[in-house]
């Protein structure tokens, strides 16, 4: 192994020394603790510490690094204290995320770490958002991500990669190839010769290195930030090594052939290293002893201390808080002139004033900026905010909901458009697995709203149809609004991007051109959790939203011998059960009507929730009026017949007769 110090000091080297041997012995000592029953699993980097230590000693400490499981170093060379790591692996109260998670899937604001999800490639698109943050700030700063040889498979590796060159965003994606992704070997896993090819694909700079030299990591790196600093864009390094323990202990490694831990061990990044400065003289031997003397013990009382920590107190009430980021909204009345808008007319203006409210806002989608959306929602908006702030995508939406996350890390905030509600699925993962459970698990707010045009009655067929809210009102992190006016669809929205948590906005597609409504023209929010009663009424109760809600006005106008009390939710997670139960109550009937399909339709739990709490008033069954258990059809006479509508009338006769 051939070391070029370069500029470096001897005092630097040695210190290079000191901060690999750290994470080695920590290592060493969970093993022991893994033997002895004191702690249960153990995700072990022995053997690659030199890519961690090396590339996180490159990297300036203002700057974000986003590693994987088998990166200790990086947590040990930014100086976290080992008895917070301990404490977190044990799932303590002084962890990071307070015995909610393990290992290192957490991030920490202070030490500009963010961890890792065990999907593992989502963090791709994370380390985008933050460097793309950086960009629009003025920040001259790189972002480094780890990821390894397996989770290149992933989608997401090629959906970052792309956002970063297309958008010439400063991250160092640094791919750890140490053999097995798990038990599968990389011929397995690709099929070219090396990882680091795939660069010239994506028209970006690739380097691949000895993953086990300490200085050809840290050199490498160093480079290759100060230079994308000045000159942002990505670049893509292949960091040769070889995992010699297994995927995780329990794992073992019986699959790995023997010849190859031989190999390996005379490669050990350690060793090599200490070999090399006694070559130097830079260290004299009996130093090394010097160094286990000190850091031993250091290592035994730290991880003493962490395993005597009690145990985290469990209170349902701190847990339900904290899915959360806390926030009592500023809710901001409606004054001065209203005018006439379309529903679409209303969504445009409530996002061009919070445009214009918050500098901090960047939106995001397909066709968004010059061509103005397929729906025309932001059209001119580039005009007025620049392409940097209204961002044509490419077709990748998992990698646009992780850059969110990303900008949301960073200090800003963003709203994202999926072009249909249906291609949501693209993005689903990063939206339930990484947007809601970032507070929950390490304090981490996503500042992120999702516009999803959805629902039917255009003839568009199963794919640009569907009413999918459910998907995400079981997902508890998310906010969940609908709104079915103009009005409702302004305010919500504003209210939606002042929240610092990710909701989930839908907004009905057929409502865009066909329902116009008074709008207050100035800045308005409209609570996020609070019906509204749309009409009062005493014979019977409909709950409903979105389109729903216009369904339940034709069928109240229609039969006006029927005093019918109508509930817009408005949202639905959370959503507003005392309005809905005081209805009931007052009623004793009610009709759940939403454009979903019936069976594990958001109206279940409505009506689970109403039955609950209103049996000895009601003098009916709940029932539910939905669309048909099938995909959305794109026939005219098909889609009227799927709609819920078409069934109402008969559904209302039931209950009212009952």
């Amino acid at each position: 192994m051939n070391f070029d110090r370069k500029d470096l000091s001897n005092d630097s080297l040695l210190n290079f020394y000191k901060a690999l041997v750290w994470p080695r012995l920590i290592e060493e000592k969970m093993l022991v603790l893994l033997r002895q029953g004191r702690i249960g699993k153990w995700f072990s980097g022995i053997g690659q510490e030199a890519i961690a230590v090396g590339s996180a000693l490159a990297m300036d400490p203002e700057e974000f690094i986003l590693p994987t499981h088998r990166n200790l170093g990086v947590f040990t060379t930014r100086n976290i204290p080992l008895f917070n790591l301990m404490a977190q692996w044990q799932g303590k109260a002084a962890g990071f995320t307070k015995g909610r998670d393990r290992s290192f899937h957490f991030g920490s604001h202070h030490h500009k770490i963010v961890g890792m999800i065990s999907h593992l490639g989502p963090q791709l698109a994370v380390a985008a958002g933050i460097a793309l943050a950086d960009v629009l700030a003025g920040n001259k700063k790189a972002t480094l991500v780890f990821t390894g040889e397996g989770a290149t498979s992933e989608g997401d590796f090629h959906e970052a990669l792309n956002v970063a060159s297309v958008w010439n965003l400063p991250v160092i994606f640094l791919i750890e190839n140490n053999g097995y992704a798990l038990s599968t070997p990389v011929q397995e896993q690709y099929k070219c010769a090396n990882l680091v090819d795939r660069a010239a694909g994506y028209g970006i700079e690739g380097r691949q290195i000895d993953g086990n030299n300490l200085l050809e990591v840290y050199h490498t790196v160093n480079e290759l930030a100060k230079s994308i600093r000045q000159n942002p864009r990505p670049v893509l390094i292949e960091a040769m090594t070889f995992r010699r323990r297994g995927h995780e202990e329990a794992s073992g490694v019986k699959y790995v052939p023997s010849h190859l831990f031989d190999t390996w061990k005379a490669k050990d990044p350690v060793t090599s290293y200490e070999k090399y400065l006694i070559a130097e003289r830079v260290l004299q031997p009996k130093w090394v002893s010097y160094t286990l003397n000190d850091f031993i013990p250091k290592i035994e009382a730290e991880v003493e201390r962490a395993l005597k920590e009690p145990d985290v107190v469990a209170n349902p009430q701190t847990e339900l808080g904290d899915m959360y980021r806390s926030y009592t909204p500023q809710l901001t009345k409606a004054t001065g002139a209203s005018s006439p808008m379309r529903y679409m007319d209303a969504i445009s203006d409530g996002l061009k004033q919070s445009m214009e409210k918050y500098p901090n806002l960047v939106l995001m989608g397909q066709d968004i900026a010059e061509y103005g959306g397929v729906f025309k929602i932001t059209e001119c908006f580039v005009n007025s905010f620049g392409k940097e702030r209204v961002r044509n995508t490419p077709l990748c939406e998992s990698a646009i909901v992780g850059a969110g996350l990303g900008l949301s890390i960073n200090g800003y905030k963003s709203v994202i458009e999926m072009q249909f509600a249906d291609f949501v699925t693209e993005g689903f993962n990063q939206i339930v697995n990484n947007l809601a459970k970032s507070h929950y698990r390490w304090g981490q707010n996503a500042d992120v709203v999702i516009r999803m045009p959805a629902g039917a009655g255009t003839g568009a067929g199963p794919f640009h149809s569907q009413s999918n809210e459910a998907w995400f009102t079981k997902t508890p992190g998310l906010k969940v609004v609908y709104p079915a006016t103009p009005a409702d669809a302004k305010g919500l929205l504003m209210a939606a991007i002042n929240d610092p948590n990710p909701v989930i906005y839908f907004e009905h597609k057929y409502l865009y051109r066909t329902l116009t409504d008074e709008v207050p023209e100035g800045d308005y929010t409209v609570e996020i959790g609070k019906a509204r009663i749309v009409e009062e009424g005493t014979d019977v109760s409909i709950i409903t939203y979105g389109m729903g809600v216009h369904w339940a006005l034709e069928y109240a106008a229609k039969y006006r011998e029927i005093s019918v009390e109508i509930i817009d939710l408005r949202s639905l997670l959370p959503w507003d059960k005392e309005t809905a139960i005081a209805s009931v109550k007052k009623t004793g009937r009610a009709m759940v009507l939403h454009e979903d399909t019936l069976t594990s339709g958001f109206g279940a739990e409505i009506v689970a929730t109403l039955t609950e709490h209103c049996f000895r008033y009601i003098d009916a069954p709940i029932m539910r009026c939905a669309s048909l258990d099938t995909a959305v059809p794109m026939d005219a006479g098909l889609e009227k017949q799927f709609l819920a509508n078409s069934r109402l009338e008969a559904a209302m006769t039931k209950l009212l007769r009952y």
